[in-house]
């Protein structure tokens, strides 16, 4: 394994580049869906509890795959790692708006009244008042989702990108080392593990949060 490890140092770069722009993009789609999915407004609402009903009642292999084979029909033209970029985020989003929905719904009625006696816009109270006070403690449960994330981003080796997987499946194909390939990426699917389950571990402990990540 040592012989082969700067292949799976590179899939390990690849697989953290490609989860932190997919976490990245899912913190961005799951505010606005979350934000879309309380509103009064009806037409708001709907589309975002669509989306997010549509992608929790889907595997992310069968969305993958209709990123990868629906755009080009369509006159999209994607590179393989855009394609698994934005699923990862639209599948994790989905994830993520339910999560910040929940931290939001667990703010005091009364301090959304007090923002709404004082002029407050409904944005300026999701700026100043709400999200500031929902985010804290929906960080463990988002780290959480960061490591299904990582975990998920295997499936783009089925679309040809090199990442962590794919790295172990060609050292497995092109130099006969099934157990060696498949070892290395398991350890180093492991230190990614821990790292952002210490990650969680730390954060809970300076906020003072119960339970565990």
């Amino acid at each position: 394994m040592l012989e082969y490890l700067p292949d799976i140092w590179q899939g390990f770069l690849a697989t953290l580049m490609l989860s932190a722009a997919g976490f990245a993009g899912a913190m961005v789609i799951g505010v606005l869906a979350c934000a879309l999915s309380i509103q009064p407004l009806r037409w708001l609402r709907a589309p975002a509890v669509a989306y997010v009903d549509a992608i929790r009642a889907t595997p992310l292999l069968a969305q993958l795959y209709f990123l990868y084979f629906g755009l080009p029909r369509l006159g999209i033209v994607m590179p393989e790692m855009a394609i698994g970029i934005v699923a990862l985020a639209l599948n994790s989003g989905a994830y993520m708006a339910e999560i910040i929905r929940s931290g939001i719904l667990s703010i005091p009625r009364g301090q959304v009244e007090a923002g709404v006696s004082t002029g407050m816009s409904y944005l300026q109270r999701m700026r100043l008042i709400i999200l500031p006070q929902a985010l804290r403690p929906t960080v463990s449960p988002m780290i959480g989702q960061a490591i299904v994330l990582v975990k998920d981003s295997s499936l783009l080796s089925l679309i040809s990108v090199v990442e962590l997987t794919r790295a172990g499946q060609r050292i497995a194909i092109d130099h006969f080392l099934p157990v060696e390939g498949l070892v290395a990426t398991a350890l180093a699917y492991l230190v990614l593990y821990y790292l952002l389950k210490t990650l969680a571990g730390i954060w809970a402990y300076q906020n003072r949060l119960p339970g565990r990540a």
